[in-house]
């Protein structure tokens, strides 16, 4: 089993920036990947970022140059600059073990608006 606990999340003026943070608990040893999805109203959840074990990251088009990951499998940041207000949504943080496992944070509300 494995715990997540995110922070950070709030309002923040368009071109702004906020910085996501995530803990993770339980068995470490597990997980061989973490991440950020967000899951804006009326829309499916969707890949924001990822980072592995050994440190490969991977981006959505739509953030890379703006937003950027980093961490551990313990500790994970999303550094989220220039935001714009599609932005807005809930960031989940995200774990998958080596089984391919997925485990899910509750949710931070990010919102982008003037």
């Amino acid at each position: 089993q494995v715990q997540l606990a995110e922070s950070g999340g709030g309002l923040v003026q368009p071109g702004g920036s906020l910085r996501l943070s995530c803990t993770a608990s339980g068995n470490i040893p597990s997980i061989r990947a973490t991440g950020w999805y967000r899951q804006a109203p009326g829309k499916e959840r969707e890949l924001v970022a990822t980072i592995t074990i050994g440190g490969i990251t991977n981006y959505a088009d739509s953030v890379k140059g703006r937003f950027t990951i980093s961490g551990n499998m313990v500790t994970l940041t999303l550094q989220m600059n220039s935001l714009k207000p599609e932005d807005t949504a809930v960031y989940y943080c995200n774990a998958q073990t080596w089984s391919l496992k997925d485990y899910w944070g509750q949710g931070t509300q990010v919102i982008v608006s003037s």
